[in-house]
Order: C-alpha cells, then sequence, then structure tokens
C-alpha cells in the first residue's frame, strides 16, 4: 500500500458547473480505482478557469451594485469549495458504489509565500477565459488587468505565480489520511498568503498547483506524486517529425532535456520541475506524468512518463 498525491488539472474540470459536475463522475471512476487497490490518495487540483470565471463575475456584480471589487485570494477560496463539492460528491457515489466504506474530505487549504518573491512583479499564471487581443487590450485599459498570449489559443488574463514555502493546514491533511479518509486538499494550488506582523494576510495570485502538489506530496512523506494532464506521456521535440515519448526518466536526463529547452515553460516545463523537487525529497520516492483517460495503463506501466532521482 503506497501513499500517492494526484494532481488534477483546472484544464480537465470543464468550463461551466454542468460539464465540470460531468467531467469529475469519469474522474471519480479513475481515482477510485487507487483506493480499491489499498493506497492512500490525496488529491488535489488545477483552478485557472475556474478562479478566474469566478473573479471576472464577483467584479462585474460589483460594478453593477456600485461595491468594492471581490478580493482576488477570496476568489481562489471560493474556487476550493466549489470544485470541492463536485469531487467530493462523485467520488463519494463511486465509493458507495463499489462498496467501499470511506469518508471524503475537502480541506480549504492556504499556502504560505513569500511576499518579496519576484514573481509578484512579472505576472505569467493564466486565469480565466480566453480574449481576442483586441478584447484583451480593452479590459486592460478598464480594470488594470494585466493580459497575454497563451499558447496561440488566445489571449488571457495572468497573475502572479509565487512559489510555495509552507502548507499552513498540513496537520490537519495529515490527520484526515490517518484516519482513513480520501482528502481533497491544495486546490488550485492553495490560497497564498503571507506572514504579517498581525498573522496570515491573503494576497492576490495563483501558485503553481503542481508545485503546491509536489510540496504537499513531500510535507506528507508520499510514496509517488502523480501529475495528470492532457497527454499519456513527457515528449521531446514535442509536435516534431522526430517527437519521442520518455516512458521513463532520471533526474539527471530531465535536468539535461530542461537545459536543451525541450519542455514548454507555460505547460511541462513546471510539471516536471515540481516531479524534479518531489523525487529530490526522500528516498525511492516516484513521480508519474500521464492522463485522466489512461491512468490505469499508467499504473501497469504500459504509458506514462515516470520519473525517479
Amino acid at each position: 500500500m503506497a501513499k500517492i498525491v494526484v494532481a488534477l488539472g483546472g484544464n480537465a474540470l470543464g468550463k461551466s458547473p454542468e460539464e465540470q459536475l460531468n467531467l469529475v463522475k469519469h474522474t471519480a471512476t479513475s481515482l477510485i480505482g487507487l483506493v480499491a487497490a489499498g493506497h492512500k490518495v490525496v488529491i488535489s487540483h488545477g483552478n485557472g478557469p475556474q478562479v478566474g470565471a469566478i473573479n471576472l463575475g464577483m467584479n462585474f456584480a460589483a460594478e453593477h451594485d456600485q461595491t468594492a471589487a471581490f478580493p482576488f485570494p477570496e476568489c481562489g477560496a471560493m474556487s476550493q469549495g466549489y470544485i470541492g463539492y463536485h469531487l467530493q460528491q462523485s467520488l463519494h457515489n463511486e465509493l458507495r458504489h463499489r462498496g467501499i466504506d470511506k469518508d471524503v474530505a475537502s480541506v480549504v487549504t492556504q499556502v504560505e509565500v513569500d511576499e518579496t518573491d519576484p514573481a509578484f512583479q512579472h505576472p505569467t499564471k493564466p486565469v480565466g477565459a480566453f480574449y481576442s487581443e483586441e478584447d484583451a487590450h480593452r479590459i486592460e485599459m478598464e480594470k488594470g488587468y494585466t493580459f497575454a498570449e497563451d499558447a496561440g489559443r488566445g489571449w488571457r488574463q495572468v497573475v502572479p505565480s509565487p512559489l510555495p514555502k509552507a502548507i499552513v493546514e498540513l496537520k490537519s491533511i495529515n490527520d484526515l489520511i490517518e484516519n482513513d479518509n480520501l482528502v481533497i486538499a491544495g486546490g488550485g494550488g492553495g490560497v497564498p498568503v503571507v506572514t504579517t506582523a498581525t498573522g496570515l494576510k491573503g494576497v492576490p495570485a495563483v501558485i503553481d498547483k503542481d508545485r503546491s502538489s509536489s510540496l504537499l506530496a513531500a510535507n506528507i512523506a508520499a510514496d509517488q506524486l502523480i501529475i495528470l494532464t492532457a497527454v499519456d506521456d513527457v515528449y521531446v521535440n514535442y509536435g516534431k517529425p522526430d517527437q519521442k515519448s520518455l516512458r521513463k526518466l532520471s533526474s539527471q536526463d530531465a535536468k539535461r532535456y530542461i537545459d536543451e529547452g525541450q519542455f514548454a515553460p507555460g505547460s511541462m516545463l513546471p510539471k516536471i520541475e515540481a516531479c524534479l523537487d518531489f523525487v529530490a525529497s526522500g528516498a525511492g520516492r516516484t513521480a508519474l506524468i500521464t492522463s485522466l483517460d489512461h491512468l490505469d495503463d499508467a499504473l501497469a506501466g504500459n504509458v506514462g512518463t515516470l520519473i525517479t532521482d
């Protein structure tokens, strides 16, 4: 029996409540397979599309009611509750369907960051919907947001993405795991907070969920970190005629590929870096990158990229 942290991408969770609920039913079926095999599982998830939509909707309402704009950290906390609710419900239903007696709990998770992190001066994390370049520039002028082109798919708002330093609710998460609960934690990378003279304070940013998942996995002494993304394997020369999948990847080779610029900064690079941090955090720890649809095949060693120290 292993202790496993599974990181789900926010883009895999849908663009509306209806779509998300339908998608997480499929997600639950795949994830409960890990539980049925006897593993202790902690689930984290992204929230890029969801937190952006919440922020946009709350600010639209505030403008029409002539009230203050809604703070971004609170939008992050709301996305944890919204996504956690759907995951809890679907996981609960799948557990009962399989006759497994286990409770599911979501933890609204704060993650401490450094207020001097240079990321606060250089927003890079895409959130929310895609816009045309014209609409993006208009919203920038109207609201003061920062937009950037996102991988040829359109323009999205970008916010700072500082590195995670500590998980505030770590003891509560560990207590739930030790009492045999299926835990959802670190949603959206966690609500970013800084320590002030009067205590913790939320800051407007989005922490990379793979980085936070790696930190969480290391802190709870997990055996494996699984990052579920849109592709079955990690590739070198991705999208080129000589594209090659990597089924096994050592830390040494991964660092060499990073130096060669093989992994895109906005997509695969942070996943690889998060995996490297985790496997370096303890002896025998491994990381797996694959797609949700082929998780069972990846666990059987048929697809996916396994990263080792």
